[in-house]
């Protein structure tokens, strides 16, 4: 028991110290993707990133619970201008709805978005392994891999915050 309340002491200052970053974070207007990933800590800043096609880019299906729904989270990949690729979680899609955007690689226009730059959990030895295109945790060269990606990739991801998945 005393193992236990040690940890829970632990992880109560570790959950603090995030609540604190991301807040911190949250009062720094958006900087380019590029200049804030060069940055001592960039975890929590909002960035804005251009992508060409990335909203009828092909995807992969993070499964996921958001808000105590059941679904899938979109993850595109993003190429940058150092030749690197960063994954772009697109938004959540609820379990049942059918409905996915178009996949239209030939559509490669620069689409410019807000959004989050995040550090992915760690997979544990839990983690089921992918199923073709669905994944149930963020293992961002996996992805790439599916997605046709070569050359390095980001251990960063970036949450989208503005809306960049068309019409379906």
């Amino acid at each position: 028991l005393l193992f236990l309340g040690c940890w829970q002491v632990s992880r109560l200052q570790w959950k603090v110290g995030l609540i604190e970053a991301a807040e911190a974070a949250a009062n720094v207007p958006p900087a380019p993707l590029e200049q804030v990933l060069g940055e001592d800590a960039p975890e929590f800043r909002q960035v804005i990133a251009t992508c060409r096609g990335i909203n009828t880019a092909p995807f992969v299906e993070l499964r996921t619970i958001d808000r105590g729904e059941a679904g899938v989270r979109l993850v595109s990949a993003c190429g940058l201008a150092d030749g690197s690729t960063i994954m772009v979680d697109r938004g959540f899609i609820q379990q049942g709805d059918a409905a996915r955007p178009a996949v239209r690689p030939e559509h490669s226009l620069p689409v410019t978005f807000t959004g989050v730059l995040r550090q992915p959990t760690k997979l544990s030895s839990m983690t089921p392994a992918p199923e073709g295109l669905s994944f149930y945790g963020r293992d961002n060269e996996a992805m790439a891999r599916v997605l046709g990606v070569t050359g390095p990739v980001s251990t960063w991801t970036v949450y989208a915050s503005s809306a960049i998945n068309p019409e379906n």
